[in-house]
């Protein structure tokens, strides 16, 4: 059998800038996996180009594009994606051990985030013995340890119940109002209606792309 071509994204030309606030919307298929991929260095673009703070990065070897992901981008999933037999503290220093930080700095800055997130005191806590919004809370401070250019969220509220997740969302509300980008994934029009720019695709394609003020 042949093979056949299937086109995610198609002609899709999108600036984002410092600071802001943007969620992506669509349907199931509609390419907002994709796009998160490919602003996450997680997949190269088949044509066109990614430029991130100056740099293009559609060429880039795996090595190269590892090193973007750990100094540039940080990264919060659905799953929390933290690493169980780990504590609080231990799991927001693991950016820093893979980009070589002395270990006195690296634990002082995971404590200081802990503390911006509301965890000050759960640092030995392991994150079974933990909520799903203070799992959470650690994944964001994680993707904050390295100081990222964009913070990509993949369904950040969608294990949560609303109380966690309201909490979760004012924390991102929070980090733009300091100067973080943030660009997330959701499909809850509550969550996109947060953002300052909402993106909605459609069969790899944007239908709109709407700034507002919140």
């Amino acid at each position: 059998m042949g093979s056949v071509t299937v086109e995610a994204l198609r002609g899709v030309s999108l600036e984002f800038h410092q600071g802001e606030y943007v969620s992506i919307m669509g349907p199931s298929g509609c390419g907002k996996s994709t796009m998160l991929n490919l602003l996450g260095c997680l997949d190269r673009p088949t044509t066109g180009r990614f430029v991130l703070g100056g740099e293009d990065v559609s060429l880039m070897d795996d090595d190269a594009l590892s090193a973007i992901r750990g100094a540039r981008l940080g990264f919060v999933f659905q799953s929390y994606n933290l690493i169980q037999h780990f504590s609080v503290v231990e799991n927001i220093e693991i950016p820093l051990y893979y980009q070589g930080w002395p270990e006195q700095e690296s634990r002082s800055l995971a404590k200081e985030l802990a503390a911006l997130v509301g965890l000050e005191k759960r640092l030995d806590h392991k994150p079974f013995e933990l909520s799903g919004g203070q799992q959470q809370r650690v994944a964001i401070a994680r993707a904050l340890v390295n100081d990222p250019l964009i913070i990509l969220a993949d369904e950040p509220t969608g294990n949560l119940d609303s109380v966690s997740g309201a909490e979760i969302l004012k924390l991102f509300d929070d980090l733009t109002t300091q100067g973080k980008t943030i660009i997330l994934v959701t499909h809850d029009d509550d969550v996109a209606r947060r953002t300052s720019r909402s993106i909605r695709l459609r069969d790899g394609q944007v239908e709109t792309d709407v700034r507002r003020r919140v």
